[in-house]
Parts: structure tokens; sequence; C-alpha cells
């Protein structure tokens, strides 16, 4: 079930910019054999640079953010 104001989280919540960006490196990661030889960029960067920020995400998701509230009013 959403939370009554999703579109408001949407637009605020730390976790949903996290997850973004976190999506974005593992489709740099996906992109890196494109780009051999042009780039020198260390094969396992964004990978890590991935999973840190998920990580980042759920700790943000469980933290209270000002201005963004999942409480039914």
């Amino acid at each position: 079930m959403l939370v009554h104001n999703w579109r408001e989280v949407l637009k605020r919540a730390w976790s949903v910019r996290l997850m973004i960006t976190a999506a974005l490196f593992s489709g740099l990661e996906v992109s890196l054999p494109l780009l051999d030889g042009y780039v020198d960029i260390p094969p396992r960067l964004f990978a890590v640079l991935s999973g840190l920020t998920v990580s980042a995400a759920f700790i943000a998701r469980l933290m209270a953010q000002k201005g963004v509230s999942d409480a039914n009013q």
C-alpha cells in the first residue's frame, strides 16, 4: 500500500535520491566494456559505489527526514 504522500516522498526523500544514484552507477558499470580503451577506470569501481549507495539509501530510509513523513495523517 502506498503512503498517502507518495509524490512528496518521491520528490524529497534521500532514500529515493540515493537509489537513483545507485541505478546510475549500475548502468555505468554495465557500459564500462563499451568504453574500454577510452577511459581508465578500475573494473569494480562502479559496483562498489553502487553497493555503498544502496547501503546509504537503506539507512536513509530508516531515518526520519524533515518535511517527509510516512505516517498517515
